[in-house]
């Protein structure tokens, strides 16, 4: 019988490997939606299943060698994801809205937010001015300038950000926090600063 970690992303990997499968399996000139889809599921699937794993009733041997070997499949697929992304990258430097979808322009925004440094120091630029012309989500783009900033240890703007700490969900260093729910409605976002931090504290820490 497998050990008790290598069970428990089972799931994981046959996920991947099927909907990896189905991408490779697409015409060279399969239209960027239908690409999209399968690259949306391979970056999502695996970040819903460390919730499951989060809430699984694995020892905690088990749940760190689970996550560790779960966090290592994670990587190495948003690496491919990202390289499908800039592979298909328009002209105009990024996936507009009104010329390639909603649908489309969330899955390369996730892709993107899920990869580096590098990657974003390139994006955030592009996608700041895109926001005013309603080409990009305003809250992608305070999404991504919050992780890039925080990357470069400056403060954060929109409050995005949360890290486990001590079993709490702790806001990461925070730009002028009176002005935050200002900054979130310039950007489209929902909801208030409070509301949106007290989301956490529903989810595994």
């Amino acid at each position: 019988m497998a050990p008790e970690p290598d069970r428990a992303i089972a799931p994981l990997v046959q996920r991947i490997e099927q909907e990896q499968a189905k991408l490779d399996s697409l015409p060279p000139n399969a239209d960027l939606k239908t690409r999209f889809a399968s690259v949306y599921v391979l970056d999502q699937y695996p970040r819903q299943f460390m919730g499951e794993v989060l809430r699984s009733e694995l020892s905690a041997e088990d749940m760190a060698k689970a996550r560790g070997e779960a966090s290592a499949i994670m990587a190495e697929q948003d690496a491919k994801n990202l390289q499908i992304v800039l592979e298909h990258l328009p002209p105009e430097g990024w996936y507009l809205h009104s010329r390639y979808g909603v649908e489309v322009a969330t899955t390369a925004f996730l892709v993107v937010q899920h990869s580096n440094l590098e990657t974003w120091r390139r994006f955030v630029p592009v996608l700041e001015p895109l926001v005013a012309a309603g080409e990009v989500d305003g809250q992608s783009y305070g999404l991504m300038y919050d992780r890039l900033a925080l990357a470069e240890k400056r403060p954060q703007r929109y409050g995005s950000q949360l890290a486990c700490q001590n079993g709490e969900w702790v806001v990461l260093n925070l730009e002028a926090p009176e002005a935050v729910d200002d900054r979130r409605r310039e950007m489209g976002f929902t909801e208030s600063h409070a509301d949106y931090v007290a989301g956490f504290k529903s989810m595994p820490c």
